[in-house]
């Protein structure tokens, strides 16, 4: 019986310290979970770390919004324009044009060029069709303009004349900057007259005829030799802004063997031709020569003609036009109403009293 008491006590003995020695298993597979926990800690905050690279890019979206908002649409401009070789002139006022209405300047502008009047309405048209916001416009020709202004009009276009006006409708566009071409040639006939010539025999060479420069320019002569017995036109011909054109019809007067004492050319391109003719006869022009000299435009060679005496008149003729147009789109793009005719400042230069400091201001 002793014995069987014995075995029994050992027996619950080995039981009890099998109890004891799994309780450290059990912490292990705790311990363990805890480092899982550590993980997920790991996990949220690469999570986070992610959530923040989405708050730059969202940051990032955000800027690029700003800049698209900021820049703003372009303003859409179609510039017709005569060709910029045609003379100083016309070459001064593309470069003009051309440095103002440029993207840098928030506008989107094409330009179109021609001396001729069909090309330039059927190029409007197709800027009517290209839906511009604006419209710029010096005309070759002063008439034929109505139809396609009024189809510009009804699109929403606004029109701004340019260098040359046009025989339109004033509704048909909103503003013109130009030169006050009738007072150019008023101012250099009455220089002329002012010179008190016993007689006055003037070959005139006329530019593209039914320009508004050609009409203005004519315009004062015409009148005046109407007025006055002692004045004669010699020959009345276009040379169409040409110099060699200009050239062959003073030679064909010198030929003729028609005395003249004056060359009224309507351009500063068509004097110099005019003075080609007189060199190749010698035939002596300017300050104390047998024929007086007259152009238009200001050129700096020109004038640089009359300081030399070579030349006896200059008309000028402003070519930078361009700072007044835009002055004028912004003011509208505001809500703003411009003048209907806006005028450059101008003047004449004698031979007589012009100055280098003259030249190096106002040529062109």
């Amino acid at each position: 019986m002793k014995k069987l008491l014995a075995l029994l006590l050992v027996c619950a003995m080995i039981f009890g310290l099998a109890a004891c020695a799994g309780t450290p298993a059990t912490t292990t597979n705790d311990t363990t979970t805890t480092t899982d926990t550590t993980d997920t800690t790991d996990d949220t905050a690469d999570t986070t770390d992610d959530t923040a690279d989405t708050t730059d890019d969202t940051a990032d979206t955000t800027d690029d919004t700003a800049d698209d908002t900021t820049s703003g649409e372009l303003i859409k401009v179609g510039i017709i324009n005569n060709d910029p070789n045609e003379s100083g002139y016309r070459t001064a006022n593309d470069a003009d044009l051309k440095r103002v209405f440029c993207e840098k300047n928030g506008y989107d502008a094409s330009f179109f060029y021609s001396l001729k009047n069909d090309e330039q309405i059927a190029a409007a048209q197709k800027f009517v069709q290209d839906e511009v916001d604006y419209l710029l416009l010096s005309a070759a020709g002063t008439s034929g303009w109505d139809s396609v202004l009024m189809d510009a009009q009804a699109a929403g276009i606004q029109v701004i004349l340019f260098d040359r006006t046009i025989e339109a409708d004033e509704s048909l566009y909103v503003s013109s900057v130009v030169s006050d071409v009738p007072l150019q040639g008023e101012r250099a006939v009455q220089w002329l007259a002012d010179q008190g010539l016993e007689e006055y025999n003037i070959i005139h060479i006329q530019g593209v005829m039914g320009s508004s420069a050609q009409v203005g320019r004519t315009g004062a002569l015409d009148e005046m030799v109407a007025a006055n017995d002692n004045w004669h036109l010699v020959t009345q011909q276009t040379a169409e802004w040409n110099a060699e054109t200009a050239q062959q019809i003073v030679q064909s007067v010198i030929d003729s063997g028609k005395e003249f004492n004056v060359i009224y050319a309507e351009n500063d391109d068509m004097a110099r031709g005019a003075v080609a003719a007189l060199d190749k006869a010698n035939i002596s022009h300017g300050v104390d020569g047998d024929v007086i000299i007259m152009g238009f435009d200001c050129n700096k060679w020109a004038l640089e003609e009359l300081l030399a005496g070579n030349w006896n008149y200059d008309g000028q003729a402003n070519p930078f036009q361009a700072d007044a147009i835009n002055e004028i789109i912004q003011g509208l793009e505001n809500g703003e109403q411009p003048d209907k005719v806006i005028y450059l400042d101008e003047t004449g230069f004698d031979a007589a009293t012009i100055t280098q400091e003259d030249i190096d201001t106002y040529g062109i």
